[in-house]
């Protein structure tokens, strides 16, 4: 029996085993989006705004590790995709995104609602293509998903000019891929194992700097293991959070621009840096002369590109988070290789307890760091995932959970994406609809996507939108202050406008609001018991910063704000000194 080409697409989704798609139709995506209406899986979603498609994919596809699909109309249906695929493409998401083209006959002519999306994506998708004929479409699918799932994962674009989705063909769908260039690294080279091993078991100062890589390749027992054996400190970047429990004790916080002093100290002083799937991003390494000076470097990543680019690695391993650290595990248990860390960790827990984070309280004021506790507090014994928007609720919120379970963390690392929050929420709800799914956003970034409130009402998504209401684009308004001369151009908002609870309850939703911290428990406990989204408007004052912070080209070791400290060098015990450096 012969099928059209739209069909074959929603027959080659059921293959992957793809259980949703978000989506916005249009003149030339009307075939697809036809032939979706007779299936009951996967099941479809329908967006209010393009790029929201993208994020919920985005944040579908980080909580369950599976890659997602987003399916939208050409011209602007497919540009407003482009901010959510290099958000994706930016922090290794795995996705397909499909859009749908003018007839092939027309291409070229700006035809209406035609754009180049191929050539619009290649800088910021893994492979994209433009399929030609019906008969290619099962196997460009099936090859997408290989390409977004193995290796580095990412994005890619499958764009579909109308007359293949009319097409008809003899539906197969291949068992395999066939791609002679592209194969991927999955296992370390031997002698460079055996190189890590050794330098692992004599460093006295060693610690373990983890990113999102050992999320994709599903490491993070791999990791606990490696750093419980060999009693490792550990780092995890703003990508890798989750990768390694948060409560426990070897674990040494987010390093970077508005990590904790004892991390960025950590760093500075360790002899050994083992990175695990990071790439040495510029928020983490401050000024990269002096980020870990004092340390050898071993970096391990699946992408050859990585190893070297930013930071220069005396043992390079090319291979996947999973088996490179596995193997470095079993030639440490080959050695007989035993921990010397116990003098460097106590060095660390002397930094921890002099340097916490720590904010003030003035009585009858919310403070934004409060909310954030008092949401860890009250979700510590369910499963929970949170996602944040971008700026300072984001990076409150790196510094006040404890994550604990992988997966449970999403947020815009690389592009840091304005709006990405409340859609990825979607996604991970329905990825995760066990878990109670909690959006941490700032006044600003949740009014870029606040009609997909819609989307959540009308398709039963109880995601629950805590906001940071504090009148202001707080990141901007920060930086303003502090290298502007609290010049605060175009960075005020307004506390009243919109009234986010009239908001949620135009949409259906329920609106709750915050303004004294006595009340703060009963209105967070109120929303997460809700059956259904829920805006909660926590007012929050402006003049609350992000602390510590590093300026921007500093060193990390020298940060603003926090419990005041030296040079790293005099903040050490004389005994403990001694002992470590011996």
């Amino acid at each position: 029996m012969r099928i059209s080409g739209a069909q074959a697409l929603v027959r080659s989704l059921q293959n992957e085993g793809v259980e949703v798609v978000f989506g916005y139709p249009g003149g030339v995506a009307l075939p697809i989006f036809d032939a979706l209406f007779d299936v009951e899986s996967p099941r479809t979603i329908l967006v209010r705004h393009e790029q929201a498609a993208v994020h919920a994919a985005d944040g579908y596809a980080r909580v369950t590790g599976r890659p997602a699909a987003a399916i939208v109309t050409s011209g602007p249906g497919a540009t407003n995709t482009v901010t959510g695929i290099a958000n994706a493409f930016m922090d290794s998401i795995p996705m397909v995104v499909f859009t749908a083209q003018v007839a092939t006959h027309v291409i070229g002519t700006d035809a209406f609602q035609e754009s180049d999306m191929t050539g619009i994506t290649i800088p910021i998708t893994k492979h994209n293509y433009l399929v030609k004929t019906a008969e290619e479409l099962p196997g460009v699918i099936k090859e997408a998903y290989h390409i977004a799932s193995t290796g580095r994962p990412g994005p890619v674009l499958i764009d579909i000019p109308v007359d293949v989705s009319k097409g008809e063909i003899d539906y197969v769908y291949p068992d395999s891929v066939n791609l002679p260039g592209y194969k991927p690294t999955y296992k370390g080279h031997t002698k460079q194992i055996k190189q890590a091993a050794g330098l692992i078991a004599k460093a006295r100062k060693p610690l373990l700097y983890a990113g999102g890589g050992v999320l994709a390749s599903g490491a993070w027992k791999e990791l606990k293991e490696l750093a419980e054996l060999m009693q490792l400190p550990v780092v995890t970047t703003l990508m890798g959070k989750g990768a390694f429990p948060e409560d426990h004790h070897l674990f040494v916080g987010m390093p970077g621009m508005h990590g904790a002093k004892y991390t960025n100290y950590t760093i500075t002083e360790t002899d050994l840096l083992i990175g695990v799937g990071v790439r040495f991003d510029d928020r983490v390494t401050g000024k990269l002369s002096s980020f870990a000076s004092k340390s050898k470097v071993i970096h391990i990543d699946i992408d050859p590109a990585e190893i070297g680019k930013n930071k220069a690695a005396d043992v390079p391993i090319v291979g996947d988070a999973k088996n490179v650290l596995a193997a470095i595990v079993a030639e440490l248990r080959k050695m007989g290789a035993e921990p010397h860390t116990d003098a460097w960790m106590r060095v660390i827990d002397d930094w921890r307890s002099r340097y916490p984070f720590h904010y003030h309280t003035p009585e009858g004021v919310l403070m934004p760091e409060y909310v954030i506790e008092r949401i860890r507090e009250l979700t510590k014994d369910r499963p929970t995932v949170i996602t944040t928007e971008v700026g300072q609720n984001q990076m409150w919120s790196c510094q006040y959970t404890h994550i604990r379970e992988p997966r449970t963390w999403v947020s815009s690392g690389g592009l840091g994406t304005m709006g990405f929050g409340f859609p990825a929420a979607m996604g991970a709800q329905l990825g995760r609809p066990e878990h109670l799914v909690i959006d941490i956003a700032g006044d600003g970034s949740i009014q870029m996507n606040i009609q997909e409130l819609a989307t959540a009402k009308i398709n039963h998504i109880p995601v629950k939108i805590v906001i940071l209401n504090n009148g202001v684009l707080g990141m901007v308004h920060q930086w303003q202050e502090l290298f502007y001369g609290e010049r605060y151009a175009s960075s005020i908002l307004n506390q009243d406008i919109p009234d986010f609870v009239k908001v949620a309850e135009a949409y259906g939703c329920l609106g709750l609001r915050v303004t004294d911290p006595a009340d703060l428990d009963a209105t967070l406990l109120k929303a997460f018991e809700y059956d259904g989204p829920v805006i909660v408007d926590c007012r929050v004052p402006s003049s609350e910063n992000v602390y510590p912070m590093v300026a921007p080209g500093g060193s990390i070791d020298e940060m603003l704000g926090g419990i005041p400290g030296g040079p790293v060098s005099e903040m050490l015990d004389d005994e403990l000194l001694e002992e470590v450096w011996e």
